[in-house]
Formats: structure tokens, C-alpha cells, sequence
């Protein structure tokens, strides 16, 4: 249970001394396996009811914003997100997590859903790929964005 509670911390952005001397007994420091690589799965988009509450990183959360939720990738990160069927994909940050239960891999902000080309069906498989925490050059309305 505590190699969760370490995890979640990890997660959270917690550095990883402080989360280790917090649960020092036999509990294994790993980092993510997924951060730095490309991942498949499901992709939702926020309800409208956010609309103005605060994420996990302290920002108000906006649908107009390239944002999303995830629960493998550090907050305030970048990923690019492509959408499987039509190969449109967005750059977008990081913000918020999803609840643990949830079984997507990604939660977007409309804007970037509308982007990817399907708020009309609700889901979509996507490949997402990490960037980093620096901001990526081609953050706007490039060719990838398109």
C-alpha cells in the first residue's frame, strides 16, 4: 500500500527525497516507466460543470484552454496527443488529474478535443507522447495542430 502512497506523491510533484524520508520502510523508488515514452489508449473530454474550478496545479481550469488530465504524466508537462482515426493531433499542458478509477488515459479540454475532431463522439483512441516540462515551439495553430 505504501509503494502506492509513493507513487501518488511522485504523481502529485512531490520531490522524490521528501516523499522518500515521509514512508522510509521498504518501499522501492521508481519513476514512471511511461514518462519519456509513446502511449495508446482512451481519450475523453472535460464536462462543461469544470468550467472555472481549480486543477491540480492551482490554475482555473478553462475549456478555451489547451489543457488536459492524466494520470501518468507530471503536471505542467507537455504532450502531443494524436488522434488515431483522422491523425490530427495538439499539443497541450498538463494540468489536472483524473479520478484514479478512471480507466482513460487522457482527459482533454474541448478546444483541444474540437481540435482533434471528435467532441461528436465523446471518445477517441490516441497515441500520446511526452514532451517534457519545457514549452514546445510549435504550441499554436501549426502544422501538427491541424
Amino acid at each position: 500500500m505504501k509503494k502506492y502512497v509513493l507513487y501518488a506523491l511522485l504523481l502529485a510533484g512531490l520531490p522524490v527525497a521528501a516523499a522518500a524520508q515521509e514512508h522510509k520502510d521498504s518501499i522501492v523508488l521508481t519513476k514512471s516507466k511511461n514518462v519519456g515514452r509513446l502511449q495508446y489508449g482512451v481519450a475523453s473530454f472535460y464536462d462543461n460543470k469544470f468550467e472555472g474550478r481549480k486543477t491540480a496545479n492551482g490554475e482555473i481550469f478553462s475549456q478555451k484552454n489547451m489543457t488536459a488530465a492524466s494520470n501518468t504524466h507530471p503536471l505542467n508537462c507537455w504532450v502531443r496527443v494524436t488522434n488515431s482515426r483522422n491523425k490530427k493531433s495538439v499539443i497541450v499542458r498538463i494540468t489536472d488529474r483524473m479520478h484514479p478509477k478512471n480507466p482513460r488515459l487522457i482527459d482533454l479540454s474541448k478546444t483541444a478535443a474540437a481540435k482533434l475532431g471528435y467532441t461528436g463522439r465523446g471518445l477517441t483512441r490516441v497515441k500520446v507522447e511526452y514532451l517534457g516540462r519545457q514549452k514546445p515551439a510549435a504550441t499554436g495553430d501549426s502544422e501538427e495542430n491541424k
